[in-house]
């Protein structure tokens, strides 16, 4: 085993951040590393917070924290930022206003960009969630930029997703109905002093009793106000019944699928990575890729000779 990797499972924090940045900077090492330390996952509870600009995100993950906190669990979360158009980096605002635990050896806080990712998820996040996960968390939470149908993809990390709303957030609920249904384990309407707080929380659960989807969970609506740290136990309750229950709301065969579809996205970025050296070293590739680029040629007709010549070599 390698001996980043025996410092991360011994507990050691800068193993832990210096394998997250090596994950996030795409390092070569990350395949044996995540190898390494499959045998040790399965201990954390991974929670997902996600929801529109402004709901209060960040307050109601800083007061979950101060929850876990009292009850001695230790705590990892994956911020996920924005990515600068300028350096491409995560903008870091989620980890500035939890600065509360700062101070916690208990506690890793760590920003990721989205980079642009699919579902406001970097590819980067799985990898870095499991090694929280093997470091020894009890808790992961990762929050993430916006919501709607591209944020499916938290609901397949995480073992509980929230979806935090305000009284505001109507126009969310009817502009992105579907999506939220899909995703939400249970709905939060946070800052819920707000006028029209009851009107939201009758609206959903009016969805929820018209929506078939969710016959092993009903969804709950819970009432939160973050900033004043009201409706945070009740939470922690209502998220302790939901992870007491996963391994009978989620089937193999729905495990199965998830794994068979990372298994094909790592494929891909290896495929991928292999076509980019390839061109760089063969020029024959060069020469059939660039009618593509002056437009005399379909990409599908330039990628399918591409993947001709590549297969002929091997």
């Amino acid at each position: 085993m390698s001996e980043i990797v025996q410092k991360l499972l011994s507990g050691q924090r800068l193993a832990l951040s210096r394998l997250i940045t090596l994950v996030e900077n795409g390092s070569d090492k990350i395949p044996q590393y995540m190898s390494e330390i499959h045998a040790s996952l399965g201990h954390a509870y991974y929670l997902g917070v996600t929801g529109p600009p402004g709901a209060g995100k960040s307050t109601l993950v800083n007061r979950l924290i101060a929850q876990a906190r009292s009850q001695n669990l230790k705590v990892g979360v994956v911020a996920i930022d924005p990515s600068s158009p300028f350096s491409g980096g995560a903008l870091l605002g989620d980890r500035i206003r939890m600065q509360d635990h700062a101070g916690d050896t208990s506690v890793f806080i760590r920003s990721l960009a989205t980079r642009g990712a699919h579902g406001g998820l970097s590819r980067s996040t799985r990898d870095v969630v499991r090694l929280m996960d093997a470091f020894g968390m009890d808790w992961v939470i990762i929050e993430t930029v916006g919501v709607g149908q591209t944020e499916l993809d938290i609901m397949e990390l995480a073992h509980s997703t929230l979806v935090v709303l305000t009284p505001e957030s109507g126009d969310t609920i009817q502009t992105m109905k579907a999506g939220l249904l899909e995703v939400a384990d249970i709905f939060v309407v946070n800052k819920s002093d707000r006028e029209g707080a009851d009107k939201i929380v009758h609206e959903l659960r009016a969805m929820i009793e018209m929506s078939p989807s969710k016959k092993k969970w009903k969804v709950p609506v819970l009432k939160t106000q973050a900033f004043q740290n009201q409706g945070i136990t009740e939470l922690v309750e209502v998220l302790k019944e939901h992870r007491a229950t996963w391994d009978k709301l989620v089937s193999p065969e729905s495990q199965r699928r998830l794994r068979q579809a990372e298994l094909e996205e790592i494929l891909q970025d290896r495929f991928l990575q292999y076509f980019k050296e390839a061109l760089n070293h063969q020029s024959n590739l060069a020469s059939l890729i660039e009618p593509v680029l002056l437009g005399k040629i379909s990409a599908y007709e330039g990628a399918e000779q591409v993947f001709q010549e590549i297969m002929k070599s091997r």
